[in-house]
Parts: structure tokens; sequence; C-alpha cells
């Protein structure tokens, strides 16, 4: 696969910043998708005994979600907005990625209610495994209260 944009150039998709920029790369979206990558290293904060654990997953599938709402406002020539997981729902993890696997992430946007975001993740590696799977609700601030 290749990549769209990587590293830095990410950063004006998303509201999250060093040391907890949960996304490395974008490979590619549309008006309901988007698939990302993220290069597991040593130095990432949710990386404990070399494997990056629960709490990555579902926060490298939540910053795949706001990859997608923030090249979406990109498109429309505004900032990336801010967004809060709501809920998870269904999370399940069969493994846990180590120190040096890379892993790709697909969120799809199955719904949008005002300013709630449903959205169907998975996590899986380059055999297309799955590796984490669940339904995420993302509460996307509204744009007056993005200041």
């Amino acid at each position: 696969m290749t990549a769209l944009e990587e590293g830095n150039e990410l950063l004006k998709y998303i509201p999250q910043r060093p040391p907890f920029v949960m996304v490395s790369s974008l490979y590619s979206h549309d008006e309901k998708s988007v698939v990302s990558g993220l290069k597991v290293t040593d130095d990432n904060v949710l990386v404990n005994e070399g494997r990056l654990q629960e709490g990555g997953l579902v926060e490298n599938m939540a910053q795949t979600a706001a990859l997608f709402a923030g090249i979406q406002a990109h498109s429309l020539k505004k900032e990336a907005p801010v967004g809060f997981i709501a809920s998870v729902k269904g999370l399940k993890i069969y493994k846990l990625p180590a120190i040096g696997d890379d892993i790709y992430t697909s969120v799809e946007i199955v719904n949008e209610v005002m300013n709630m975001q449903i959205a169907m993740a998975r996590i899986y590696d380059k055999n297309e495994s799955t590796m984490a799977e669940c339904e995420l609700r993302i509460f996307i601030k509204p744009e007056e209260d993005q200041k």
C-alpha cells in the first residue's frame, strides 16, 4: 500500500499532537471511509512490554475517525474539528501489535446524526488479519464551540 500522506503532514487533519498521535500514514479516503496506518514504535506512549496496548488500539481507531472528520473539514477549508468518544460498542481485540509492526485501520461512517458519527472500525495487519474491531460513537463539537 502506498501512503497518500505521512507523519507531520497528518497534523493538519487531527487535533492530537505528539507524543499522543496514533496515526502515521493516510492510505485512502472517500466520502464515507478512511484507511490509516501506524508504525508501532518503542517510544509510543501506549506501548508496554513491547506491544501496543488495548488503549492504544482504541485510540488509533478514534484518531482514524478524527482523520476522516479532519479531511472532510479540510476539503471545506475549515479547521480540523475536535471530537470525543461517546461510546465504544462490541470491542473485540484479537492480537496486540508488537514494536516494529505496521497496522492498518479502516473506519467507515455508517450514520451521522446531528453532531454524532457512528463508525465501524477495524485494525488489521499486512496479511489483512483482523487485530481489533468495534463500533465507535463520536461526538463532534459544534463548529461554534471549537474555539
